[in-house]
């Protein structure tokens, strides 16, 4: 009993020796937590506008309550079903497209000896990511235009084409420029999650790989990518649950009147028949049913990995 009592004395000991030590960490992590309860939870509440016929000068208390009548007219909207369709359809593309390569950009950069020459290309590759979309766009647009445009102007004195291409004024071009630039801005930044998980593998595995006389690319397929493989899964799901989000930012600056049939996805519809009607009602209904399948779509893709041996997410 005795013994028991001391024991629990010391751990009490330790812990408050530890937090003295160590409470600026603490204080530290308090910044980010309240940050996500205050924008995070603290709006929940605001979820119920969803149901109401909301007035803003009337407040929650003055506002009728609709049921589930707000939902009922979107799924009725055609421009809802064409804004749906549309982000499904990109967004799977972005995914399809765009996952695997910051995985293979994560090996390239792996493979690199010359350690100068490494931080260079990681440093180019991660900046696209720090830029606004805003920036991107007006980039783009000068580099892509039809006549005046670099890119055009290349391909012409290449004799690669004899008429411009008109990459952001005619939908099917416009659609396979988004997305490649959408690719380009995000590679360089996922490819550091994958970079750190290589970091991790233990050099012991590729050593007695290299005694089993694998070369480098066997060394990539039976080491890094299985011990990597648990990472894939992980942002796999987690990039699966924003499969019915998408950008405004990125969408207006993109935007214009002869793309208007694939620009308007969910981001555009929220703003156009939500915001800027003033019908925040129809806004947080979208977004509410935005966030609902997203997470259907997280909690299935975590069973579905647990099911074939994974991790998982949750």
């Amino acid at each position: 009993m005795q013994g028991s009592k001391l024991t629990a004395e010391r751990k009490r000991a330790m812990r408050s020796a530890y937090m003295k030590n160590n409470w600026q960490m603490y204080l530290m992590v308090l910044v980010p937590i309240a940050f996500v309860i205050i924008f995070k939870y603290a709006a929940y509440p605001g979820l119920r506008i969803a149901f109401m016929n909301y007035k803003p000068a009337k407040g929650y208390a003055g506002s009728e309550w609709v049921g589930l009548d707000i939902f009922t007219k979107i799924f009725k909207d055609k421009d809802f079903l064409r804004a749906l369709k549309n982000s499904l359809a990109f967004n799977f593309l972005d995914l399809l497209i765009g996952f695997p390569v910051p995985i293979i950009l994560a090996l390239m950069l792996n493979e690199l000896r010359f350690k100068r020459y490494k931080k260079v290309s990681q440093t180019i590759l991660y900046l696209p990511h720090f830029l606004s979309w805003v920036i991107i766009a007006s980039v783009a647009l000068n580099l892509f235009k039809p006549e005046t445009g670099l890119v055009n102007i290349v391909l012409r004195n290449a004799g690669a084409i004899d008429k411009g291409i008109p990459f952001l004024t005619e939908k099917w071009h416009w659609a396979v420029t988004y997305l490649l630039i959408g690719v380009w801005q995000n590679m360089g930044w996922g490819s550091i999650i994958y970079l750190a998980a290589i970091t991790g593998i233990s050099p012991d595995l590729y050593e007695a790989a290299t005694i089993d006389g694998a070369g480098r690319l066997r060394k990539i397929w039976n080491v890094t990518l299985p011990c990597i493989r648990g990472t894939m899964v992980t942002l796999l799901i987690m990039n699966l649950g924003r499969v019915m989000g998408s950008n405004f930012e990125r969408l207006d600056s993109f935007g214009n009147v002869q793309v208007k049939d694939f620009q308007y996805q969910l981001a555009i519809y929220i703003y156009e028949k939500g915001l800027a009607g003033g019908n925040f009602s129809r806004a947080t209904a979208v977004g509410l049913f935005q966030s609902l399948v997203g997470l259907i779509l997280v909690l299935s893709s975590d069973r579905v990995s647990k099911a074939l041996g994974e991790d998982g997410l949750l």
